[in-house]
């Protein structure tokens, strides 16, 4: 049989992660997670890490195998990812990657992209532009620099927005035109799941798990992260709205609805990003496993 990687993406909160395991089982198969914010073995209520049952039921790569404090880029997960794809094909014909990083899964099937060489100074401009001026300064900028690039773009995460401006300022030309142009040959089939469901359910099951993670002490697990809270694994949805208010007179009521506004404004990214993909095989969250393999998987 033809050796499958079975790619699982869609917006946060959809049910990437149950489904995954379910047609784990199914296929007794292993899982990659290729979400960045579950790497990091300190953070667990804020990124949706799957529980402990889960875990045990089907073996999973890249969970919480990394720390904050390391260095751990988009280029080493394409290396450590395929690693373990070459490893895990000799036992399977099958492997699920799943998670909301299209970065991250795009880099582990097709390579990465080659960048023209970066001026430091123009880099260190940035960054002070981003103290000095915010992050809504650098994203009006990537916005008339790149705008293809601005709209699917997190937003929020602005070494991102610097490493495109930077692309864009010291080349002359959008950071967008050097996406996609390196497409390695990878020795086995690929097989791309997205999962959705309508905008309001969507939107509802955010709000839910925005709740259930404040519920399960998420902002006592912020309060341990303090000392870290600049460091780019903590510049994410959850962790920084949490970090304004414990310097805030504010309510919490108010951060907690930032929390759920930012997420959902992540989830709609995450979905401009996959229309543009070709080939997606769209699914509803409650879709039978077993139609699944036998409509597209059997014949593999």
């Amino acid at each position: 049989m033809k050796k499958t990687l079975i790619t699982i993406s869609g917006p946060t909160a959809v049910g990437k992660t149950k489904f995954s395991i379910e047609l784990a089982k199914s296929l007794n198969c292993e899982i990659i997670s290729c979400d960045s914010r579950q790497f990091y073995r300190e953070m667990n209520i804020g990124t949706g890490v799957p529980s402990k049952k889960d875990l045990s039921s089907v073996k999973h790569h890249c969970i919480q195998h990394i720390s904050i404090l390391d260095r751990y880029t988009i280029n080493d997960f394409e290396i450590e990812s395929n690693k373990i794809l070459s490893d895990t094909f000799k036992k399977n014909n099958f492997v699920i990657m799943v998670g909301g990083s299209g970065l991250y899964m795009d880099a582990s099937i097709n390579g990465l992209d080659v960048f023209p060489e970066i001026d430091l100074n123009v880099r260190k401009d940035l960054n002070d532009q981003y103290i000095n001026k915010g992050i809504e300064f650098l994203q009006n900028k990537l916005k008339k620099l790149d705008p293809a690039y601005y709209k699917t773009i997190d937003l929020n995460n602005y070494r991102r927005i610097v490493r495109a401006l930077e692309v864009c300022i010291s080349s002359s030309t959008p950071f967008s035109s050097f996406l996609n142009k390196k497409n390695v040959k990878r020795p086995y089939s690929v097989f791309p799941i997205a999962i959705n469901i309508e905008r309001k359910k969507l939107y509802k099951l955010i709000n839910e798990r925005v709740d259930e993670m404040i519920d399960n002490g998420l902002l006592n697990e912020v309060k341990t992260l303090k000392n870290h809270k600049d460091l780019t694994a903590l510049q994410t949805v959850g962790y920084k709205e949490l970090f304004e208010y414990l310097n805030s007179e504010k309510p919490i009521e108010h951060y907690i609805e930032e929390i759920k506004k930012n997420t959902r404004r992540y989830a709609k990214r995450q979905l401009t990003w996959l229309n543009k993909k070709k080939n997606l095989v769209w699914l509803d969250r409650n879709h039978e496993i077993d139609d699944i393999i036998s409509t597209h998987l059997d014949s593999k």
